[in-house]
């Protein structure tokens, strides 16, 4: 039994850590995912969707670091309930999300490995049974550290999760595992997988009033998109840098584009209030926050593919 418990306490801790990890490097990813759960067509709980980021971000640090305190063994008995809540309360949406078929991707590993709600589930019920074994021999789980270290670690692993967290919410995800990270080429993410599933890169459309001008644009090898996904929610302070770094990109022979979701009408009188030298085109919303986790933010495209992304902040960064 006591080898079973520590080979439960292993998977649980690697798993929980993991899991949250690649959620904690982009919370924004998470936060869409409680709004989509918290909308009408799903839970109904519209009133929650302002509160999705501070939600996300708890849950996110609260599953990391429960992972880091049952490998090292601090207060067992409390992190082995809170694993056991924790996990009831993703076993319930996932159950949710597959039996009403609502959300089909839970978003339980981020965007770094894709499952179906079912898997999810069933994921989260191997978990249950692990954590009970855990419950019901907890006075086998021991610090594998004396005295106070592991409160220690736990401390200094919650302040570094935190700093993290601000981190990649003042600038961009230290890890991409999307579909138009760095490197990645999009013409090559639109081609359809021989499994005949959604392809990577799908939605992927900048339109004018006329014309998709995308086939157009990712042939050339100096294009920059501003992607403000909707004007109602954009960070205005981040407009005088927009307007310098797409004036110096111009200069240098870009094809600079704004890129958003918001009426015509609204942007044009954007463009006139805050006097930014570029025209917008169209492009769906989900799409656009997934390509950036920023509102605005930049891409640089080189023949379709993306050699640099930068948060508004950081667009003195970029390199013309």
């Amino acid at each position: 039994m006591k080898i079973l418990v520590q080979l439960s306490r292993i998977i649980v801790g690697a798993l929980f850590i993991f899991s949250g990890f690649v959620k904690l490097v982009d919370p924004i990813g998470s936060q869409y995912k409680f709004q989509e759960y918290f909308s009408e067509s799903v839970l109904n709980m519209e009133f929650l969707i302002p509160y999705a980021l501070p939600f996300a971000i708890l849950l996110i640090v609260a599953e990391i670091l429960l992972g880091v305190m049952i490998l090292i063994g601090y207060k067992p008995k409390t992190t082995v309930w809170s694993l056991l809540i924790l996990t009831l309360i993703f076993l319930f949406l996932t159950w949710y999300s597959a039996y009403y078929n609502k959300v089909t991707d839970c978003g339980c590993f981020g965007d770094a490995i894709k499952l179906t709600p079912w898997e999810t589930f069933y994921k989260n019920v191997i978990l249950i049974f692990l954590i009970i074994i855990l419950l019901i021999k907890v006075e086998l789980i021991k610090p594998i550290f004396k005295g106070k270290i592991p409160k220690l670690i736990t401390l200094v692993s919650l302040a570094f999760f935190m700093f993290i967290v601000q981190h990649v919410l003042t600038h961009l995800p230290i890890i991409d595992f999307r579909a138009y990270a760095v490197g990645k080429n999009l013409e090559e993410g639109m081609q359809f997988p021989e499994d005949g599933s959604i392809p990577p890169v799908h939605d992927f459309m900048l339109e004018d009033e006329q014309a998709d001008l995308a086939p157009e644009l990712l042939k050339k090898e100096k294009v920059m998109l501003i992607i403000i996904y909707n004007l109602d929610k954009v960070d205005v302070n981040g407009f005088p840098a927009i307007k310098e770094i797409a004036s110096k990109a111009k200069q240098k022979g870009y094809t600079v584009y704004g890129v958003s979701a918001s009426f015509t009408e609204d942007l044009l009188a954007a463009k006139e209030k805050y006097k930014l030298p570029f025209n917008f085109l169209f492009c769906d919303e989900t799409t656009l926050k997934t390509m950036i986790r920023a509102n605005p933010g930049v891409i640089i495209l080189n023949k379709g593919t993306v050699t640099q992304k930068k948060n508004w902040i950081d667009v003195n960064e970029i390199k013309l």
